[in-house]
């Protein structure tokens, strides 16, 4: 009995069986490792994505809180940058007292980059309200200023005399440097 395949049949028999060992060997020595190595970094892809989602939504909301301060305490940050002139400060609050003396006081080791005055004052009340407002009005100024205790007053007939420092903070370590504050 004679098997009659013609050649044709033969070379598509042998190219079938070509090409299926090479899908076969590709398969297993290419594609499956690839995929075990694509589901490791499609793992970790997702896990770098959540961590970055993470700390993209910390940074967002940290910039909001950093806009949302600016702008709440912008007077603050002008007046941290504005420079403390005595003169003017005497001009400008001399009215909530009879005499407003200033002398500044030694600076310490510790806090350069702050000035301390001792202010002297003598008002012709009989309460120390003017003082209260003189409070309220140093807030509201153009410079940051800290009230010290103890505030001292004293008696003397009519008059009130009153002595405290306060620390005048101005940002006076630097006045070259480039100001990186968006208002």
């Amino acid at each position: 009995m004679k098997i009659n395949i013609a050649r044709q049949n033969i070379y598509l028999i042998a190219i079938s069986l070509f090409l299926f060992i090479f899908v076969l060997l590709f398969s297993f020595l290419v594609l499956i490792p690839q995929g075990k190595d694509y589901r490791k970094n499609r793992v970790e892809l997702k896990v770098n994505s959540k961590e970055l989602r993470k700390y993209q939504n910390f940074y967002d909301e940290t910039e909001d809180t950093l806009k949302d301060l600016q702008k709440k305490h912008r007077h603050i940050i002008v007046a941290f940058d504005s420079k403390f002139n005595p003169a003017r400060f005497q001009k400008q609050y001399k009215s909530y007292f009879s005499s407003l003396e200033l002398s500044k006081l030694q600076k310490s080791a510790r806090k350069e980059e702050f000035t301390t005055y001792e202010v002297n004052t003598t008002s012709q009340i009989s309460s120390p309200k003017s003082f209260y407002n003189f409070l309220d009005a140093v807030n509201k100024s153009d410079w940051i200023i800290g009230v010290n205790f103890p505030i001292e007053f004293k008696r003397d007939g009519e008059l009130i005399k009153s002595t405290f420092t306060m620390q005048v903070i101005s940002n006076s370590k630097d006045e070259n440097k480039t100001k990186i504050v968006e208002l």
